[in-house]
């Protein structure tokens, strides 16, 4: 059964400024050091970076709480399977709060345009 379901979508020139503007402050902010390394290694890497701050969000939607006390960003990390799809790997209050609640796992999907990054979370019950 689902728990909640969350969608977000993003400019990516809008990721790109706050890149340009904020550098390490916003990255080091919002993604965690194995999802800097990830995006990094792409000519462009913003487009991969918009696909995972609009995962986090949706993330966010599908739990219910916002990213603040409950979830914060640094609890949501995108990673790749050895195929290449993405799968949430959730730590601290965001982990907490998913077992006091009983979710039991959440499926995301990531996509990106030349000027839109978007994503969808599924959180499924125990």
């Amino acid at each position: 059964m689902i728990f909640g379901i969350g969608i977000d979508i993003v400019e990516i020139p809008r990721i790109a400024a706050s890149i340009q503007e904020l550098g390490d402050r916003f990255l080091q902010r919002i993604f965690t050091l194995s999802e800097r390394e990830y995006c990094s290694r792409y000519q462009n890497p913003t487009p991969h970076f918009a696909a995972r701050f609009a995962a986090k969000e949706a993330i966010a939607k599908a739990l219910g709480t916002g990213l603040g006390k409950d979830v914060s960003w640094l609890d949501l990390e995108i990673r790749r399977t050895e195929q290449g799809a993405p799968y949430l790997h959730i730590s601290g209050n965001a982990a907490a709060f998913c077992e006091k609640n009983g979710i039991g796992e959440i499926k995301i999907t990531l996509t990106h345009t030349s000027e839109y990054a978007a994503a969808n979370a599924v959180a499924i019950w125990k």
